[in-house]
C-alpha cells in the first residue's frame, strides 16, 4: 500500500510540474525568440531537477515509499512532457497543413492557366 500511495503522490506531483513547464514553454513560443526558447528550456530543466530534488530532500515526511514517489515523479514528468510538446505544436501543424494546401491550389491555378 505504501508503493501505491508513492506513485500516487509522485504523478500528481510531477503532472503539476510538467503543467508548470507548459506553461512557460507556452509563453516562450508566443514571443517567437529563439532566446525566449533557449531560456525556457535551460529553466525547464531547472525546474525538473528541483522537483526531483524536493521529492529527495522531503523523502521522511511523505506518506508512502520514497523511491515509487521518486519513480512516480520522474515518470509523469517525461510522459506529460511528451504529450504537451504534441498539444503545443498540433495548432502549428494544423496551420502548416492550411497552407499547405492554399499553396498547392494556387500552384495548381497556375499550372492550368487561361
Amino acid at each position: 500500500m505504501q508503493i501505491v500511495i508513492g506513485v500516487v503522490i509522485g504523478l500528481f506531483w510531477g503532472s503539476l510540474v510538467a503543467w508548470l513547464n507548459y506553461g512557460i514553454n507556452k509563453k516562450a513560443i508566443a514571443k517567437n525568440s529563439s532566446s525566449a526558447l533557449m531560456l525556457a528550456n535551460t529553466a525547464r530543466g531547472l525546474i525538473d531537477l528541483a522537483a526531483l530534488g524536493l521529492v529527495f530532500l522531503f523523502r521522511k515526511h511523505l506518506p508512502g515509499a520514497y523511491e515509487a514517489t521518486l519513480c512516480g515523479t520522474a515518470a509523469s514528468l517525461g510522459l506529460l512532457t511528451v504529450y504537451f510538446a504534441f498539444r503545443l505544436s498540433k495548432p502549428l501543424r494544423s496551420e502548416n497543413q492550411k497552407q499547405n494546401a492554399e499553396s498547392g491550389e494556387t500552384k495548381q491555378q497556375e499550372e492550368v492557366g487561361p
